[in-house]
């Protein structure tokens, strides 16, 4: 069996990468290849747990060090119980957020010493790395006012009640990791609608990893030619 192909999507709040992960895993199902969504934290039974006290914010008092360690704990559940036999079924994962997003509100934001960000990455993730990482990028207040739609009447999560100056240092957080790191990252305007965005994100997809079902249609609809 071939494994599957792992696909990221990161960004800052309100900037669709709840959305356009289920696009992506839906044409890639159309296309005939096996796909599992998932999301960051959670994911899995225990992990799903743990996120309910992240974004709730009720680990918010212990402080950042703390809120690693539990996205380490529902991290390393996540992996073991749906990532890594999703891939080993030769399925293409598409996952809502991952150890970037560790990366940059905890360490990065949070100040949490790089040294324990590593440890607990090692420890939750291993070899396991995305293939893609899709990072859609918006202005802040544009990304704020969409998620604050998104929610209604409902609070604010644990990160999106941060202010402004938080997500400006999130954004730039995040450009700086597609800058260092180009060959797993690319960046994608987010503020065009969705299905833009969905088909700017497909042609990445085509371009960089090859889904042999596309590369299928591509050669037969050759042939016909």
């Amino acid at each position: 069996m071939t494994r599957g192909k792992f696909i990221t999507f990161e960004g800052g709040e309100g900037t669709g990468k709840s959305t356009q992960a289920a696009m992506l895993a839906l044409r890639l199902e159309s296309c005939g290849l096996g796909a599992q969504l998932t999301r960051e934290p959670g994911g899995s039974p225990g992990a799903e747990i743990i996120r309910h006290v992240l974004l709730s914010g009720a680990a918010k008092p212990l402080g950042a060090d703390v809120e690693a360690m539990l996205f380490a704990a529902a991290r390393d559940d996540h992996v073991q119980c749906t990532i890594l036999p999703a891939l080993r079924s030769g399925k293409w994962v598409v996952c809502d957020r991952f150890a970037d997003s560790t990366r940059v509100y905890q360490g990065i934001l949070g100040q949490v010493d790089q040294k324990l960000i590593n440890v607990l990455e090692r420890v939750s993730v291993g070899e396991l790395a995305p293939d893609l990482t899709v990072i859609l990028d918006l202005p802040v207040q544009v990304g704020l006012e969409r998620a604050r739609l998104r929610r209604g009447d409902a609070e604010a999560d644990r990160f999106e009640g941060e202010g402004a100056a938080f997500h400006e240092k999130l954004r730039d957080a995040y450009l700086a990791i597609a800058a260092r790191d180009p060959d797993r990252c690319v960046v994608i305007d987010a503020a065009a609608t969705k299905e833009i965005v969905a088909n700017a994100i497909w042609q990445v997809v085509q371009s960089r990893l090859h889904p042999p079902a596309v590369r299928r249609l591509d050669e037969a609809a050759t042939a016909k030619a």
